[in-house]
């Protein structure tokens, strides 16, 4: 990545989401201090639109609480230099620079080289955004890469458009593998897994590799540092891990891990890697399990997102803080992020419900922790 400005450089520990909101989408801003609490600072528009509580897909319920159905619509870079968000309704992408303050600073919007964008990643100054599609109208599911400069502009990638194992594939997430050489695309509605391999001398990318979920209804996922991939399956209920060969091939190690809950569809883990969290959207809880060194894995205990007694939040969209002692999630039924510390025994202890609005808020989405 090329150098920046110093300017641009967040010192200042941030949570930010998306409204999603179908006239103008926004990014919401939450201070993070050193306890992990956090306090709205400010909405900043990505000068795109979203869909409001419109669902991407007619393979998921209407009902306004995950309407991109997918994990990475807002990704910040490695580095927290840049913060990058789907603009569903427009067709577009917004790549924002953080300044020192925490304040995202927009620097470009480029159309998404596809209909309907729900994800992004990120590696190095190169990204790759998902497309759901629309099949009504002959517009097929893909993904599509870009460049960014340093001062956060995106230039498309020439041939760098691909479509994914079906024509109406319901991407979930867009994800690179640790080292950058693969590209994971989790397939919602096909039941794939599509494994792309990146080009390093252009960014563009050749595949898919398809390979079959374990489960049902693949949705969020996350790479461990070893390489081991955990892949949430919103239909089953449960969360699955598998081994990656350099030809794209996935290799179950544990398949299906139940937790009880209804609609596992995120997964993020403790910065030392041995517990991993899933939220279980339609039950209200967070799930942890423990992930043994090979990956396997096994549920220990859950939470509810909001405090018992108050008003349930259905938790989405997940993060955890770079120094890996608090994890927060965005309820979609609200418009909130939950905060907790997070014990030795990877444990929940809740501290704050946040909100930057006095009344619910439906249709927001995406979460990303500076």
């Amino acid at each position: 990545m090329q150098k920046t400005n110093n300017y641009f450089r967040a010192r200042t520990s941030m949570v930010y989401m998306m409204t999603n909101n179908e006239i103008m989408n926004q990014i919401i801003a939450f201070h993070r201090d050193m306890n992990g609490m956090l306090t709205f600072m400010g909405a900043y528009p990505t000068q795109g639109k979203g869909t409001g509580t419109k669902e991407v897909s007619s393979a998921t319920a209407n009902d306004g609480v995950d309407p991109l159905t997918s994990q990475g619509s807002l990704t910040l870079s490695r580095d927290g230099r840049f913060l990058l968000a789907v603009n569903t309704g427009s067709n577009s992408i917004s790549s924002f620079i953080i300044a020192d303050s925490g304040v995202p600073v927009l620097a470009d919007m480029k159309p998404s080289g596809g209909i309907q964008p729900n994800s992004i990643g990120v590696f190095g100054n190169l990204l790759y955004v998902s497309n759901v599609g629309n099949a009504a109208n002959n517009f097929a599911s893909n993904i599509t890469g870009f460049h960014i400069d340093a001062y956060g502009h995106l230039t498309p990638i020439p041939g760098s458009t691909h479509s994914l194992s079906t024509f109406n594939a319901q991407p979930a997430q867009v994800l690179f593998t640790p080292d950058g050489s693969k590209i994971l695309v989790t397939e919602l509605t096909s039941n794939h897994l599509s494994i792309f391999h990146v080009n390093n001398k252009d960014g563009t990318v050749t595949g898919p590799i398809v390979n079959n979920s374990y489960g049902q209804g693949p949705l969020g996922a996350y790479f461990l540092s070893s390489g081991i991939l955990l892949v949430t399956e919103a239909m089953t209920n449960a969360l699955s891990s598998y081994s990656l060969s350099n030809n794209g091939i996935l290799h179950v190690i544990s398949g299906s891990v139940q937790n009880g809950y209804m609609t596992a569809c995120w997964v993020v883990t403790t910065k030392d890697e041995r517990f991993a969290y899933t939220t279980n959207t339609l039950s209200g809880t967070i799930s942890t399990y423990r992930i043994d060194p090979n990956g396997a894995l096994s549920v220990i205990r859950h939470i509810t997102s909001t405090p018992p007694g108050t008003a349930p939040g259905l938790p989405i969209d997940v993060g955890v803080s770079k120094d890996g002692r608090h994890f927060y999630t965005l309820n979609g039924n609200q418009g909130t992020v939950s905060v907790f510390n997070i014990q030795d025994d990877g444990s929940l202890l809740r501290l704050q419900v946040a909100a930057w609005t006095n009344v619910p808020y439906f249709g927001s989405q995406g979460l990303a922790v500076l």
